[in-house]
């Protein structure tokens, strides 16, 4: 008890000294307190944006924020915490004790999670790279052949009958989500693609990380390829409700598991999920980055949607004049490229803007009819 009643005293007197300093300030006044604090917000706002931005450009360029992982953060972000939570938070108090995962929160309708037969396994570890592999125990692989009898019996019933028994079972949660997504039952759909994301994540190996983006899968081995396809799911579901900016950093989290190979081709989506999530900056610097070695501007998403980026960026206030100007030269510059490489996409692109073409253009054999045959 002694050190208690010895510190309280001295935090009473840290108080008077800053009532007594503070006086005959206008300071004290929590109104202009508060205006005073906006001020430095609008004089040193330039000053920290570019400070974080040259973190975020410091950062590998499939870096994860594990809280953009959380679509929840994204829809208060939009509608608020309120709308969001609504009467979560009391109920959370007593419910049992979870694993906290990253990829997505338990649900009290949940089983109690038992451990499945999953497990994960550090293979190597080559130039600061770490390859991992997901194994399946003797338990498992005995319900993965009950799995492969159920979806030959072309009866989904099976696979639910497979679930109540082992309610964490990867592949029978993934099939019914399909089977669910195809009777146009959204809610159930996600709710199952979530729980095998839970499933898999408790497996994790202690060292595996899923945002240093130096992690690797090997898609070709069947063990690993579930992670993938529920990750891919889940990003489609985020996407549908209108989380580009979760969908974006749960694609960026497929493409850090085996960058070179993109055995989802997420390559094809990551540009329009960024252009949604207005995240050009990072689009930009995946075109700068991988350009030389992926040629990237062979794409016909990346040849449109990256000078679509500049000249967003070209338009952000708070950037310099000099920014501005290079962007919007970058964006006339890349979107001339775009449009020589693939001349059959401007008179769509024309009609879709509700813009009539020059009578030069739409009669030149470039952008003519036999240029999209």
């Amino acid at each position: 008890l002694q050190p208690v009643l010895s510190n309280k005293p001295r935090k009473k007197k840290k108080k008077r000294k800053t009532k007594k300093t503070s006086a005959g300030e206008t300071l004290v006044c929590p109104r202009s307190l508060s205006g005073l604090l906006e001020k430095i917000e609008d004089t040193n706002g330039l000053s920290q944006q570019t400070q974080s931005r040259i973190i975020a450009d410091s950062r590998p360029l499939l870096y994860v924020e594990h809280r953009n992982l959380n679509p929840e953060n994204e829809l208060k972000r939009y509608f608020g915490a309120r709308a969001v939570l609504g009467d979560q938070r009391p109920r959370q108090r007593q419910r049992q004790y979870v694993r906290s995962t990253w990829l997505t929160a338990p649900k009290n309708t949940w089983p109690r999670y038992s451990k499945t037969g999953i497990a994960m396994q550090l293979v190597d570890t080559r130039r600061g790279v770490q390859h991992f592999t997901f194994e399946h125990h003797r338990e498992y692989q005995q319900v993965q052949f009950k799995f492969l009898d159920a979806v030959e019996s072309m009866d989904p019933n099976n696979i639910v009958l497979l679930l109540q028994m082992n309610p964490y079972h990867v592949d029978s949660l993934l099939q019914l989500s399909d089977v669910c997504r195809m009777q146009e039952d959204q809610e159930m759909a996600r709710d199952l693609i979530e729980r095998a994301l839970y499933s898999l994540e408790c497996a994790f190996h202690p060292v595996f990380s899923l945002t240093s983006g130096t992690c690797r899968l090997d898609y070709r081995r069947p063990e690993n390829r579930a992670f993938f396809l529920a990750l891919f799911k889940h990003l489609m579901f985020l996407e549908k409700r209108g989380c580009p900016r979760t969908a974006l950093e749960f694609c960026k989290l497929i493409l850090s598991l085996d960058p070179e190979n993109d055995p989802l081709c997420v390559l094809l989506l990551i540009d329009f999920l960024s252009l949604r999530a207005r995240e050009y900056t990072f689009l930009t610097r995946v075109f700068q980055e991988w350009e030389s070695h992926r040629n990237l501007s062979q794409l016909p998403n990346f040849a449109f949607s990256v000078p679509l980026a500049y000249f967003f960026l070209s338009q952000q206030e708070e950037r310099s004049e000099l920014e501005l100007s290079q962007a919007r030269e970058r964006a006339a510059q890349l979107i001339q490229l775009a449009l020589i490489m693939f001349p059959s996409v401007l008179m769509p692109l024309l009609d879709h803007c509700s813009v009539q073409p020059d009578a030069r253009v739409a009669s030149h054999s470039f952008f003519g009819l036999n240029a999209q045959i």
